[in-house]
């Protein structure tokens, strides 16, 4: 019998990837989304789709009691990272709270292995390159909610013995991205505008690096991590070893579009000026290792882009504070 296995979030653009790995690998899996920020059309059609919220824990209690999961993959997150200073009570209660519903219940049910993918927000500003032996410093709302959880995952480990995988992906991009979130995804929105017509815009001089890594170098190691045991209780970076600007990324994307929109730069936010991180870790025991140029990347998530079009850019609901929020997310 199949190894059952639980996707959060395996609706929305690294979830869907991981669940096509898992099923390659021969899992049968079942897909937890509230679709706030995925596609049903992402799911393959060998995976189960349950439309639901790590927030809702009858659900969750049902879903395990009728499942008996031996892993869990959890992905489901708002990772907004700028946003997430405006919209606190959301990060918290969706990235954290949701988390503990999962732990829990994966202790109670003895799962063998949770997989959480957190993010390199934990480092913070000047800690380069990023090691995992650094100490995390996270300066905004989404980095502080992903420690947290690496956190308690840590103590239960500990306290119940629930073995954990923990990876830190950064600035993934590729295709089943979500074109028309405005708030995250810079190499979606870069995409969205041009079809749009519309000037590439910029936070600042544009001179920000940052590891852009594609999704298809990505997915295959966290879904096979679970087979490795030297992998578990261990946190790993992963992602791309070459940072770039966000200008060299700008200008990329303008090219594999065939287009000559012009570059406009906005005022700058406060955000991380430059992050990138090692990855000797990874390709030591999970035998990471980046195959995909940036150039190739994107060549290949905007052939994907043409296809389904253009996507409208939805004003998100849930603004708690407006206070220094960069006018082009206020207004509609």
């Amino acid at each position: 019998m199949k190894e059952k296995v639980l996707v959060t979030g395996g609706a929305g653009f690294m979830g869907s990837h991981i669940v096509d790995e898992l099923i390659k690998l021969g899992y049968k899996v079942v897909v937890l989304d509230d679709l706030s920020g995925g596609f049903t059309e992402n799911v393959p059609k060998k995976a189960a789709f349950v439309k639901g919220s790590v927030l809702n824990f009858k659900m969750i209690r049902n879903l395990f009691k009728k499942h008996k999961f031996k892993y869990v993959f959890h992905l489901a997150a708002y990772a907004a990272e700028g946003l997430s200073h405006f919209i606190r009570i959301f990060n918290y209660r969706n990235n954290l709270l949701g988390s503990i519903n999962l732990i829990n219940e994966s202790v109670k049910h003895d799962v063998k292995c949770f997989v959480f993918t957190s993010s390199i927000a934990v480092y913070g500003t000047n800690q380069l390159p990023m090691k995992e032996e650094t100490v995390p410093n996270p300066e905004d709302p989404y980095g502080i909610s992903k420690y947290a959880v690496e956190l308690d995952l840590r103590a239960a480990h500990e306290m119940f013995g629930l073995d954990y995988i923990i990876f830190r992906p950064h600035n993934v991009y590729g295709e089943r991205q979500n074109l028309g979130d405005k708030y995250r995804n810079v190499a979606g929105i870069f995409l969205n505008q041009i079809m749009q017509n519309k000037p590439l815009t910029i936070f600042g001089d544009g001179k920000q690096t940052r590891g852009f890594s594609y999704i298809g170098d990505i997915s295959p190691i966290i879904a096979k991590s679970i087979r490795v045991k030297k992998a578990y209780n261990q946190m790993f970076n992963i992602g791309e070893d070459k940072p770039r600007s966000v200008n060299d990324l700008a200008k990329i994307v303008i090219k594999v579009m065939g287009s000559n929109q012009k570059i406009v730069h906005l005022a700058a936010r406060n955000e991380v000026m430059h992050a990138h991180s090692k990855h000797t870790k990874v390709s030591r025991i999970l035998g990471y290792k980046t195959k995909t140029s940036l150039e190739e990347g994107v060549k290949r998530m905007a052939d994907w882009a043409k296809k389904i079009g253009s996507k409208k850019s939805r004003q998100f609901k849930n603004i708690e504070v407006t206070k220094n929020m960069p006018p082009s997310w206020v207004g509609k």
